[in-house]
């Protein structure tokens, strides 16, 4: 049977625009994968895979109007947005050459014998090293900073991994260029091409994680495509590390001592935040904790204001578009559940935002308003209105794992009084990522940054963004006892790469 072709589809019509590929069968799974096994060797010095990523990034940099031009045309994200996107991207692949250059990550610690500890301590050198091949499953929503070259190929590569990736059928098109400038870029400087694989297609990615080959896999995607291949990692007859980020709610709570001091302020705050990128951002708050009362009233009205002026944009396809005009309708149904501005269809091909609002007490026990506590992808949010402290526990008490979780606090409880503290205490549990009056949407590129949270928002600890993103495509080896002609030159006593250490249980810089 032929493969399927895979076609490029403007989302602005829902129309077919050209035929970008086929969809990879098992056997070209396989080639793709032991290409990218038989690459492995040629990241293992330093120099040259740091070398390797900054050659990435000038390639994409220079095709930068080619490149937006063809994301703009899969994934109607406009120029404006997708070319900040594109230089994010950049930016993430000359910060992990930078930490490739520095050598931090391989963690190294040298600890000489000890005949008279208990008991005795032999020669031990400890070092990170490479897992192997790594799966990364592109998202649809983040073209280029969680696709092809993303955060989880990019930190695979920093630490020594070839990748192959799955692309995501949203951007096809865009997947082959880019595929094809990292190639190039690799080319430059002696490595095989089959260091970044490409395959497409549903069967391929099922192919792809239970490849014999694969020791770990970087996804980012919905709950019920995520669990599935979380759970053919761990089916596999070895086990392999699957860092997924699902879904998340990102909570938010208002006091009401917040919502009386900038009511207004707040609602045009998360009228911006919950809309940005026709609400397809992974941070988006979904959920807001509001007071009743005036002031509570006050930050409903802003929003309304400011949702009621947002235009109807485009999703990144009309399955996405689809499942958020029933996901909004079923939720609007429930009784108690308003909307003061309507969610839903905005014209044949767009969707327009909206709100909804429910009273707290509705989601205090398990039941059908379990449905608000899921994530509704799209330009939507759902405002909880709380009659007290103890309403607001009972809510967060009820929510799953998020990536983020923001309180909007007023003066006062910012520098100390009130409940800010103990809110912070309430939230840190839930989030990888806890804000205090701000916004979540925005996810900086920095060695301190957590991209991550409690199940379901990840399936692990770590993050996929900042430069610990590259401690998931490691492990730590120790060599005991071993002569010193034998060590890898990371663990000699001289430190001939002048790499940060603890030796002897003394950091060295």
């Amino acid at each position: 049977m032929a493969a399927a072709p895979v076609w490029s589809v403007d989302p602005r019509t829902g129309k077919q625009r050209e035929q970008v590929a086929v969809e990879a069968t098992a056997e070209e799974v396989d080639a793709a994968v032991r290409a990218a096994h038989a690459a492995r060797g040629s990241l293992a010095d330093r120099a040259v895979r740091a070398a390797f990523l900054r050659s990435a990034a000038a390639g994409l940099d220079a095709a930068r109007d080619r490149l937006v031009e063809a994301a703009d045309a899969e994934t109607a994200l406009g120029p404006v947005r997708l070319t900040g996107e594109l230089a994010r991207t950049t930016y993430q692949l000359r910060a992990f050459a930078k930490l490739v250059d520095e050598g931090a990550f391989l963690d190294v610690i040298i600890d000489h014998p000890d005949a008279t500890a208990t008991p005795p301590v032999p020669d031990l050198r400890r070092i990170k090293v490479p897992l192997g091949v790594v799966a990364v499953y592109s998202a649809s929503n983040f073209p280029f900073a969680f696709s092809v070259a993303g955060g989880d190929t990019a930190s695979a590569l920093a630490a020594g991994n070839p990748v192959v990736v799955k692309a995501h059928p949203d951007h096809p098109a865009l997947s082959e260029l880019v595929a094809d400038t990292l190639r190039r870029a690799a080319a430059e400087h002696g490595i095989p091409a089959g260091v970044v694989g490409l395959v497409h297609g549903f069967a391929a990615g099922i192919e792809l994680i239970k490849h014999p080959l694969v020791a770990a896999a970087g996804f980012t995607g919905s709950v019920r495509g995520g669990r599935a291949l979380f759970d053919a990692a761990a089916a596999r007859p070895v086990p392999i590390p699957f860092h997924g980020e699902l879904g998340s709610l990102n909570p938010v709570v208002v006091t009401e001592a917040a919502a009386a001091e900038r009511a207004e302020a707040i609602g045009a705050g998360l009228a911006g935040s919950m809309t940005l990128g026709v609400g397809q951002f992974c941070v988006k708050p979904g959920l807001v904790l509001a007071p009743s009362g005036a002031a509570g009233d006050q930050l409903v009205k802003s929003l309304t204001d400011a949702v009621s002026d947002t235009e109807a944009g485009v999703l990144l396809d009309h399955r996405m578009r689809d499942n958020f005009i029933a996901g909004v309708a079923e939720r609007a149904e429930l009784d108690g559940v308003d909307s003061p501005v309507t969610p839903g269809a905005g014209g044949e091909h767009t969707v327009s935002a909206g709100f909804l609002t429910v009273p707290a007490a509705k989601l205090a026990e398990a039941g059908a308003y379990d449905l608000l506590l899921e994530e509704c992808f799209g330009p939507v949010t759902v405002v909880v209105r709380y009659e007290d402290d103890a309403e607001v526990g009972a809510v967060l008490s009820r929510l799953p794992g998020n990536l983020t979780a923001t309180v909007q606090l007023s003066t006062e409880e910012a520098a100390g009084a009130g409940r800010g503290a103990e809110i912070l205490a309430e939230l840190t549990p839930l989030a990888g990522r806890v804000l205090v009056n701000g916004w979540p949407t925005g996810v900086a590129v920095a060695p301190a940054q957590h991209h991550g949270g409690p199940y379901p928002a990840t399936t692990s600890t770590s993050t996929s963004v900042g430069g610990t993103a590259i401690e998931r495509w490691l492990r730590p080896v120790v060599y005991q006892n071993t002569p010193e002609a034998l060590l890898p030159p990371e663990l000699r006593d001289a430190n001939p790469l002048g790499l940060p250490r603890r030796f002897n249980g003394v950091l060295e810089r």
